[in-house]
């Protein structure tokens, strides 16, 4: 049986209703595609303590979480299995920083589809371009 994985994942939006999209670095898995910025729930952590101890760590900013799942979606890869819970929330301090992706961009929901999203995100960006 394959590895479930439980990851957390910000859809983090601006002032100018643009929405925080990452780009995996070729050395993650699932390499040149695009996220939302998130990682791994730990062991005895609540979503919304993992996602904004994520977020801190891997874009050097803070961020306040609306205490609500947007999207939960479970993708099974080729070598393993991830639970994709995505929480939107708001930067409260600093800006991001991409310390892990490639890169980072800020876009309109309605281009969003432009990019090369990883799998187990594209629920949440159709539930995203959807919404409005």
């Amino acid at each position: 049986m394959k590895k479930l994985v439980k990851v957390v994942a910000a859809i983090i939006e601006n002032d100018q209703n643009e929405i925080l999209c990452a780009l995996r670095s070729p050395e993650m898995s699932i390499p040149n595609k695009w996220e939302f910025p998130g990682g791994k729930v730990e062991k005895n952590e609540d979503i919304f303590s993992a996602l904004e101890r994520e977020i801190s760590e891997e874009l050097e900013c803070k961020i306040v979480t609306e205490h609500e799942v947007f999207n939960d979606n479970t993708h099974e890869y080729d070598t393993f299995t991830v639970n994709l819970i995505s929480i939107k929330c708001k930067i409260v301090e600093g800006s991001p920083r991409a310390n892990e992706h490639s890169k980072l961009i800020w876009l309109e929901r309605e281009n969003l589809e432009s990019l090369k999203w990883a799998p187990a995100d594209i629920p949440a960006v159709k539930q995203l371009i959807n919404e409005k």
